[in-house]
């Protein structure tokens, strides 16, 4: 018997769905299954969109990394979420997981904790380093040292299997309504810290004294490492104008960086990629 609309239960929709497996071959649409144990997908006409959700009426596209390395739960959860009206990547490893998370732009991660390769305590600790992205852990242990872990680590939420869809989506949206977090008051890549309270900035414990717009720059590079921005990007957000191509106010401004942030030191931070921009990673 097909199931009205109202009160279509997201565990077995199995159509087309606008969710990505980034990373992974494309996978063709599945039969319906059991759902993995510690999954409980219960039928609820809230768990669905409709045309009057308020949240997806004022953000249209909400994208959403899922990182979860068991296939049943991780295509379940991302077909759910997308038939809820998210944009879903979905990867299965934490090296995947942390790589999407710096250099993809997500309004939430739901991250599960143990992961091949990298698990989810590494992955926030590293990502909080330079990101305020929400993080929703998913967990199979319900230890209470455990939760405290991560939510010491900048975890937003914490969810414990098994759980209901609903359940989840209901923290998903709530995570969403509160909007950005407030960013991290110091930001650390390598061996620079940068602290944005306080205005300062050092490379190997040694200060770098930077004027208003070459901290702003540093700024916006140590947030998005590994990430090659333009020239006209950096204009717009650390000059707040048009970029012109005859001007060469952002190539003085890092190449001014450049000497007071590399120089002296043997591994090279801020790097040119011709044709391009510039891009701020360690290099081996």
């Amino acid at each position: 018997m097909q199931l009205a609309p109202s009160t279509a239960l997201l565990s077995v929709l199995a159509g087309c769905s606008v969710g990505r497996i980034v990373g992974m071959h494309s996978r063709q649409p599945v039969r319906t299954e059991r759902l993995p144990s510690h999954y409980r997908f219960v039928m609820n006409r809230f768990a669905r969109l409709g045309h009057n959700d308020s949240l997806s009426a004022r953000n249209p596209i909400m994208h959403i990394l899922l990182v979860e390395d068991e296939p049943k739960s991780g295509d379940y959860l991302r077909r759910g979420l997308t038939e809820s009206g998210f944009v879903v990547d979905w990867v299965q490893t934490g090296v995947d997981g942390l790589h999407n998370a710096r250099t993809l732009d997500y309004k939430l991660i739901i991250l599960d904790v143990m992961l091949p390769g990298m698990n989810g305590w590494d992955i926030l600790r590293e990502l909080r380093r330079t990101h305020d992205t929400p993080v929703l852990f998913l967990t199979a242990r319900d230890e209470v040292d455990d939760r405290v872990k991560g939510l010491e680590l900048g975890a937003d939420d914490y969810l414990v299997k098994p759980f209901a869809f609903t359940e989840l989506l209901a923290r998903v949206r709530t995570l969403l309504r509160r909007g950005p977090s407030r960013e991290a008051d110091v930001i650390e890549y390598d061996d620079v810290v940068l602290d944005v309270v306080r205005r300062k900035a050092t490379r190997a414990g040694q200060r770098i004294d930077l004027t208003a717009k070459e901290f702003a720059l540093l700024h916006m590079l140590i947030r998005r490492p590994g990430e090659v921005l333009s020239r006209p990007q950096i204009a717009s957000q650390v000059w707040d104008m048009n970029f012109d191509s005859d001007t060469n106010v952002v190539d003085v401004a890092v190449r001014r960086l450049r000497a007071k942030l590399d120089d002296g030191f043997d591994k090279k931070l801020l790097h040119t990629v011709w044709g391009m921009g510039y891009v701020f990673e360690a290099r081996q």
